[in-house]
């Protein structure tokens, strides 16, 4: 049984980073902001999940098979993430590339201890304890000292930590033979839009997480953040993507594809905006996305259910404006809440059409194992409900192994110029690049 009492919070802003210093403390934590950004699924404005009652870590073999017992055992919050190479559970596929972070490539816990902020009320659910733990717990939290002031920096190309060099897996110049080998492929009709992804990695790595999450969230305030620590490995997202969002019946897919720059300016910002909206190119790649994701959500949908209620739609944020589609179905009573996951996953946005041939030619062309990154992190309710992010704009460490590593890329179409793909990869980098300098 869980406890449940509810509070009212003055400043939520400040609350938000008050309950995550305070969970530092343990062993798994699971902190998810929408940074107030106007969403219309947005289920709450902040949730933290941390001390597993129980757990699940397993490598992709029968990995959402276990998921969905582990999900219709428990019928209560679960909390954890997706690897992309899950894609290997569900088709007859590898990963081979270079690991330097070894993650597990599911894991998931059934938090003892949830805080669901909305507004200024604050839920917060306790499994099997006392009232005056809740209280007790409350009390510490309020009196956190949380003094992070984040130090704006303009940084170039080149980056380093102190005397250290991050480091790009695929040069420039090896980055456009791939892109064109990708172009040559498409021109043959092998496919017709791929997610190609580069890795850029530090060595070494010395890194304070919750400052870095800290930092990275005060200069992108994406709606689909989260710091994720699972002992010593630790994700620092500031993903504006939703994967897959579950309400009931309905399923919500929301996929981006298509970025332009901010300027300052707010007449060079609003040229940009307008360009991004009717460039042809941009529009083809969502377009193309956004068919693969009515035909994934059609496999669990009610007959005539999937719906395209927005096509290509224009968000800012601080960092880029994107282009994101919105689409919806209701799902067949006969399909479990994982069914829905799997017969999507990996996400149409960060693979591509037709996304089998395209997930085998990406592989033999990127020189990573993309592990979280392009995966999932979100949570199931008691009642099979379920919100994932798309891991992107993100930093992956592992604290035991000192490697540090972010990930960009792009969508590569019949109409893509290599070196503007590269171009578009430098400016996703561009905050985790801030945040590490």
């Amino acid at each position: 049984m869980r406890t449940s009492i509810i509070k009212s919070i003055e400043n939520s802003t400040l609350f938000k980073s008050q309950l995550l210093t305070w969970a530092q403390q343990f062993r798994e934590v699971v902190f998810m902001d929408s940074n107030d950004y106007p969403q219309q699924y947005s289920s709450y404005d902040c949730i933290l999940a941390v001390d597993a009652f129980t757990s699940i870590k397993t490598d992709y073999h029968n990995a959402f098979e276990e998921l969905k017992q582990y999900q219709q055992v428990t019928k209560d919050w679960l909390f954890g993430y997706l690897s992309y190479d899950l894609k290997n559970d569900i088709e007859v596929l590898n990963s081979n590339n270079f690991d330097g972070l070894n993650f597990p490539d599911l894991f998931f816990f059934q938090p003892k201890k949830i805080f669901l902020l909305k507004g200024v009320q604050l839920e917060i659910q306790y499994l099997n304890m006392c009232d005056d733990e809740v209280e007790e717990d409350f009390e510490e939290i309020r009196l956190q000292i949380s003094d992070f002031r984040p130090e704006r920096k303009r940084t170039g190309e080149a980056f380093q930590i102190s005397d250290i060099e991050i480091k790009q897996r695929i040069s420039k110049d090896n980055y456009l033979d791939k892109v064109s080998n990708l172009l040559e492929h498409i021109h043959r009709g092998d496919i017709y839009e791929a997610n190609f992804c580069m890795e850029f990695y530090l060595e070494n790595a010395l890194i304070n997480p919750l400052e870095k999450f800290l930092k990275l969230n005060e200069i992108s305030k994406s709606p689909q953040a989260v710091f994720l620590k699972n002992n010593t490995q630790f994700l620092l997202s500031a993903s504006p993507e939703r994967y897959i969002k579950k309400e009931g019946e309905l399923l919500i897919s929301q996929p981006i594809k298509g970025t332009a720059k901010r300027f300052i300016d707010p007449i060079e910002d609003e040229k940009s905006k307008n360009q991004l909206a009717s460039d042809p190119k941009e529009r083809a790649e969502n377009i193309m996305v956004s068919d693969l994701v009515r035909n994934d959500l059609s496999r669990t949908a009610q007959k005539g259910s999937v719906k395209v209620e927005e096509l290509c739609g224009i968000y800012s944020f601080e960092q880029v404006h994107q282009m994101i589609s919105t689409i919806t179905s209701k799902i067949d009573s006969q399909y479990a809440a994982v069914d829905a996951i799997k017969t999507t996953f990996p996400m149409g946005s960060m693979t591509g059409t037709p996304k089998v041939s395209v997930l085998k030619i990406i592989e033999e062309l990127e020189e990573s194992k993309r592990g979280l990154y392009s995966g999932a992190v979100g949570y199931f309710t008691p009642n099979g409900d379920f919100d994932f992010n798309v891991v992107i704009r993100s930093i992956l460490y592992n604290q035991e192994n000192k490697y540090a590593s972010f990930s960009v890329g792009s969508a590569i179409t019949s109409l893509s110029i290599p070196e503007n793909e590269y171009e578009e990869c430098l400016l996703k980098a561009k905050a985790m690049r801030e945040v590490l300098s």
